[in-house]
């Protein structure tokens, strides 16, 4: 039997988001999208009520929900965080940057030295991943951004771009290669604490949506990481360099095994945004009359309010099958997460459009959400990987030459 019900934990997750999406985010969405500011006291309003730690586990002083930050109860509080605002929800949940591959790849040092940040009800602590370069995004076997070794310290030289609080996070997880071009093989990651020397803001990017959500560029400069911050700890000194390079490969902190959990909460968060532009544009059109009937009667209408309908339900069909894999221990072998990414944000950017249309010359216009909502969807198609890449990651995955 296949049960889609939540269990009352879960509820008691969602119902606290919804409220606090209501009553926090709602009524200041429009300000920061106008701004552009960081929503720091939204932030720290979420961080008292556990919205930035819940899903950490309660070893380290997080809220330890069960899943934790690819379960169900993630999923559904994501989805009414980006109900509220998709920027300011991007970063309410945006500790998961970095305390997400540090739980994945770190050692267990370095877990009780760094997840504890992120759990303090009285500090707001942001995270960063640094993996997409200015040379491209998608091709990470490509990178530039170099680590070698000096003496106690590892030394990082690069440019990270279209990074996520790049610049004002506490912690940033920096990928880098022992040599331009060296792939997989040569990979490794680092934990960059804010006040490191060697890492400087660049350029911060204005952006078509999620205005609220701090994009900028990370420069690193000579910079000095000790050893003990090497993601995973330091390489066994008894196996040669080649032989490592082999072993590593799929083992280590590999950036694309990370993703392919971390695009669910991104597909809830497409979930949420098209949701609201569907509540919206159905309330709209019950309420709005032509020819002297509400326009939802009309065929024309009603058809898009069916097909909203339709697709926002199964996108989130499509992410709670791959929570439910992921709470059962199953792996996503056919990139279960590249479709729930792929598919909720092809819905959310389509969805939106139509409610922009339903509102007609109305959604156009800054006095209702939908024109912001269409914009903040786009990024979903972009980010984590884009949805082309999405399509080749699942179409390897399905095939026997994959």
């Amino acid at each position: 039997m296949v049960d889609l019900a939540l269990t009352p934990e879960q509820e008691q997750m969602r119902d606290l988001a919804r409220d606090f999406a209501v009553r926090e985010i709602r009524p200041v969405a429009a300000e920061y999208d106008r701004s552009g500011e960081v929503p720091w006291s939204v932030l720290q309003k979420a961080n008292k009520v556990g919205l930035l730690s819940w899903g950490l586990p309660e070893a380290y002083g997080g809220g330890g929900v069960p899943g934790g930050l690819v379960g169900i109860a993630n999923f559904v509080v994501m989805e009414e965080l980006a109900w509220g605002c998709a920027g300011i929800a991007t970063e309410i949940g945006s500790s998961v940057y970095a305390a997400g591959p540090i739980l994945a790849f770190g050692t267990e040092e370095q877990r009780q030295r760094f997840i504890p940040r992120f759990c303090d009800p009285d500090t707001v602590r942001l995270g960063a991943l640094c993996v997409t370069e200015p040379q491209g995004g998608s091709d990470v076997g490509a990178m530039r951004t170099t680590y070698r070794r000096d003496g106690d310290e590892y030394v990082l030289d690069g440019t990270k771009c279209f990074i996520t609080n790049g610049g004002i996070a506490d912690l940033h997880i920096v990928f880098a290669v022992d040599r331009p071009g060296a792939g997989w093989g040569g990979m490794a990651a680092f934990i960059v604490e804010h006040a490191n020397p060697g890492l400087r803001m660049g350029k911060v990017e204005k952006k078509l949506g999620v205005r609220a959500s701090h994009t900028a560029e990370v420069v690193l400069e000579e910079c000095r990481v000790p050893l003990d911050n090497r993601l995973g700890g330091e390489p066994r000194s008894d196996v040669a360099p080649e032989a490592v390079r082999k072993r590593s490969k799929g083992k280590g902190p590999n950036p694309l095994l990370l993703l392919q959990y971390s695009r669910l909460t991104f597909a809830a968060a497409s979930v949420g945004l098209a949701r609201a532009a569907f509540e919206y544009a159905l309330d709209y059109a019950t309420q709005r009359e032509s020819m002297g009937r509400p326009i939802a009667q009309h065929q024309s209408i009603g058809n898009k309010l069916a097909d909203m309908a339709m697709r926002v339900d199964a996108a989130r069909l499509l992410l709670w099958r791959a929570g439910w894999m992921v709470d059962s221990g199953l792996a996503l072998d056919r990139a279960e997460g590249s479709m729930a990414k792929c598919f909720g944000a092809d819905v959310a950017v389509w969805v939106t459009q139509e409610a922009v249309q339903i509102l007609g010359g109305h959604g156009y216009m800054e006095d209702h959400p939908v024109e912001k909502w269409y914009r903040d969807a786009k990024i979903y198609q972009i980010w984590e990987g884009t949805n082309e890449i999405q399509r080749s990651v699942i179409s390897r995955a399905l095939t026997p030459c994959g």
